[in-house]
C-alpha cells in the first residue's frame, strides 16, 4: 500500500488559506476604498455646505445694507427736487423791502412758517444744511467754487461770498453749498 502524501495535502491547507487571506484582504481594501471614497464625498459635500451657508450669510448682510440705504437714502430724489422750493422761498423773504414787510406783515409771516415747517420735515428726515460763512475755509466736501477772485485781506481759499447753501441727507451730499472763493496768494 502506499502511503497518503501529507505534504501535498499541507500544500492544499495552505494554498487555501492564502485564497481565504487574499479574499479577506480584497474585501478589506474593497471596504478601504469604499470608506475613502464616502470621506471624500462628505468631505465635498461639506465643503459646499460651509460654502452655501456663508452665501447666505453674505447675502442677509447684503440685504440688510441695501434695506438700511433704501430707508435712508431713497428719499434722496424727492429731497433733491424739494430744494428749489426752499431757495425761492428764502428769496422772497429776502427781496422784500421794509416798506412790503409792514404793507405785507401777514403774508411774509406765512412764507416764514412755510420754510420753518419745510426745514422741520427736512430735520425730521435727516436732511442738514450747510451754510459757510463768508471767512471760512472752502472745503471741497462740502462747498462747490463757483468763481475764484482776488479779494484785498482774504487768504486763498477762504470764501468771499455764499450764493447758495448746500444740504447733506445723513452723511452724504445733496447739494454743496455754491461759494465764491477768494484766490489772493498773500
Amino acid at each position: 500500500m502506499a502511503e497518503p502524501k501529507n505534504e501535498d495535502f499541507l500544500d492544499d491547507i495552505e494554498q487555501a488559506e492564502a485564497e481565504e487571506h487574499a479574499l479577506a484582504n480584497e474585501e478589506i481594501s474593497d471596504t478601504d476604498a469604499e470608506i475613502e471614497t464616502l470621506r471624500a464625498e462628505r468631505d465635498a459635500l461639506q465643503d459646499k455646505f460651509m460654502r452655501a451657508l456663508a452665501d447666505a450669510e453674505n447675502a442677509r448682510k447684503r440685504s440688510d445694507k441695501d434695506r438700511r440705504e433704501a430707508e435712508n437714502y431713497g428719499g434722496s430724489k424727492l429731497a433733491r427736487d424739494m430744494l428749489p422750493v426752499y431757495d425761492n422761498m428764502k428769496r422772497a423773504l429776502e427781496a422784500a423791502t421794509e416798506e412790503q414787510k409792514q404793507v405785507s406783515a401777514a403774508l411774509l409771516e406765512g412764507v416764514e412758517l412755510t420754510m420753518r415747517e419745510l426745514l422741520n420735515v427736512f430735520s425730521r428726515h435727516g436732511i442738514t444744511r450747510i451754510s459757510p460763512e463768508v471767512g471760512d475755509r472752502f472745503d471741497p466736501q462740502q462747498h462747490e467754487a463757483m468763481f475764484e477772485a482776488p479779494l484785498p485781506g482774504t487768504k486763498a481759499g477762504d470764501i468771499i461770498q455764499v450764493s447758495t447753501e448746500g444740504f447733506m441727507l445723513h452723511d452724504r451730499i445733496l447739494r454743496p453749498a455754491q461759494v465764491g472763493v477768494s484766490s489772493n496768494h498773500g
